[in-house]
């Protein structure tokens, strides 16, 4: 939620934090105050390995796929003024989604799964609740790793992890299908593992991060066909890393069909954000948790690395206030959620502040409530 949201009297809006914690099997849910300090509330039980989370595009509801058998999503309708989560439903997914994400209308969910190779997109009410029975579930190439819909709502995109693809698809926000574009496919080259991805706010730039490379690259988004054009590609890694290319996991709850081998130094990027303004994106690498700094250029899309900054361990999920002032992270390996402020000239961060938090956590979502 980008769009700065205001209270009466001019005060801005509250915001809210959102950790999953998969070993905990629940929510971590914090206030977070102007000057980016957090405030813990009362953590909400979900189930075991809850992993991504969603928020509707009016801020009133929050996802949470469960990654356990039986693989659900839960939703959730988000008090505007305490930002505390009431249980809506509970509804069945396909397959394990190690992402999901709410189309521009808020009225179907998308969902990307790594394990079956798929995409499946459910309806959603008005009242916030996701339909059982899948409008589509689309077969698409190895590891399915996000989904999003571009800035028009025209548009949806599926990197490919395990096949270095990135698939583009047609959206109908009408009926919430889905078609194939033409082509249907972006092909990366070998040994790439897309996997998450932003678009720039005025619709012309989309940026995919390497898991096995720890680099981005750009693409040129064509609004009038939907097809991405590859501009240039930046590493997220400084020359004195230590790390080598690495390979496609297992993932949650597979046994990893790979040879075994020693994986400490392999590259393993994990999410990618952006700044509100666009100036600057910012990616988390688990194998030196580290969070990557890049200066974005807005009128050609191309990026330059900035440098690297120590992070909680293993950092999968991360997430920027809606102002674009504070980032935050946490880490799969750590109990702790750490505040950054991110200076405004040069997009540095700084340490702010360290809090408790739980175990495994893989995702963050900050929500500003329109009160």
């Amino acid at each position: 939620m980008s769009a700065a949201k205001f209270q009466a009297g001019g005060m801005p809006a509250p915001s809210f934090v959102y950790v999953s914690n998969g070993a905990d099997g629940d929510i971590g849910c914090y206030r977070m105050q102007a000057d980016g300090s957090l405030q813990p509330q009362a953590r909400v039980r979900v189930g075991e390995f809850v992993g991504p989370l969603a928020v509707s595009p009016d801020a009133r509801f929050l996802y949470a796929a469960v990654r356990a058998q039986p693989f659900c999503v839960h939703a959730y309708s988000i008090a505007p003024d305490s930002g505390a989560l009431t249980p809506l439903s509970v509804t069945p997914l396909a397959a394990s989604c190690p992402y999901i994400a709410l189309d521009r209308s808020g009225r179907y969910l998308f969902g990307a799964s790594y394990h079956s190779h798929l995409i499946s997109v459910n309806a959603v009410g008005a009242d916030g609740r996701v339909a059982a029975a899948p409008l589509q579930l689309i077969p698409v190439g190895r590891n399915a790793h996000s989904i999003r819909s571009d800035r028009s709502n025209r548009y949806v995109y599926v990197p490919a992890l395990g096949s270095d693809q990135i698939f583009q698809f047609v959206f109908d926000a009408g009926t919430g299908r889905l078609r194939s574009n033409t082509p249907a496919v972006a092909q990366m080259q070998p040994g790439t593992g897309p996997r998450h991805y932003v678009i720039s706010a005025d619709n012309r730039f989309f940026y995919v991060l390497s898991e096995l490379l720890g680099s981005v690259t750009s693409y040129a988004l064509d609004g009038d066909t939907g097809l991405l054009s590859e501009i240039a590609t930046a590493s997220g890694l400084p020359p004195d890393a230590g790390l080598v290319p690495g390979a496609p996991r297992a993932g949650v709850g597979a046994a990893d069909s790979a040879p075994p081998r020693n994986r400490d130094r392999d590259i393993w990027a994990a999410d990618i954000q952006l700044s509100p303004e666009g100036s600057f994106l910012y990616t988390s690498e688990r194998s030196s948790s580290t969070l990557a700094a890049f200066r974005v250029d807005a009128a050609t899309g191309r990026l330059t690395y900035l440098g690297s900054t120590p992070t909680e361990t293993q950092p999968r999920g991360f997430a920027l206030s809606p102002e674009g002032k504070y980032l935050v992270a946490c880490g799969e390996k750590s109990e702790a959620v750490t505040v950054y402020a991110i200076d405004q000239a040069s997009g540095a961060l700084a340490l702010l502040q360290k809090y408790p938090g739980g175990k495994g956590a893989s995702w963050i979502e900050i929500v500003r409530t329109a009160t």
